[in-house]
């Protein structure tokens, strides 16, 4: 069973290399959060930052959706999106730490921050760490819902 597991995580690793990796590994996370931020602030929107990795399953769901999905036009609408990869559990975990975001409830995982980086919604207990079984009407769902409170606490 172990060798199978390697096996999937190592085809997981050359899909994501392949070019189509929704999160950047090489990138400098604190700044993309700061551009992503700038951007907000000129366009009088919040931002969402998803913590993620190329290998895990749900991170590539979600990300997905957000593109796509039926949750993409809400979201390109009244948000800056920002993908934070953390590795195999090894990078960027002081920027998740910092939003108040618990990692250890499972990726992916997201903050949702005023355009003046206060923190208005963090995934506190996984909510998205099984998108794919919440499928793209879940996620939707899910969007919707915390869009509302967030615009109901401004």
């Amino acid at each position: 069973m172990k060798t199978l597991y390697a096996l999937f995580l190592a085809l997981l690793t050359v899909t994501a290399s392949a070019g189509d990796a929704p999160y950047n590994e090489t990138a400098d996370a604190k700044a993309d959060v700061q551009q992503a931020l700038t951007q907000a602030a000129a366009k009088q929107t919040e931002v969402i930052v998803v913590f993620g990795a190329n290998w895990c399953g749900d991170c590539r769901m979600l990300d997905t959706a957000m593109k796509s999905g039926t949750s993409a036009p809400l979201l390109a609408q009244d948000f800056q999106i920002v993908k934070v990869n953390v590795g195999r559990w090894d990078k960027n975990l002081d920027l998740a730490k910092s939003y108040g975001v618990p990692l250890e409830k499972g990726i992916p995982a997201v903050a949702i921050l005023s355009s003046s980086n206060k923190v208005l919604y963090v995934t506190k207990e996984g909510e998205l760490a099984n998108a794919r079984q919440m499928g793209e009407n879940g996620i939707y769902d899910f969007f919707k819902k915390v869009t509302a409170s967030v615009k109901a606490e401004k």
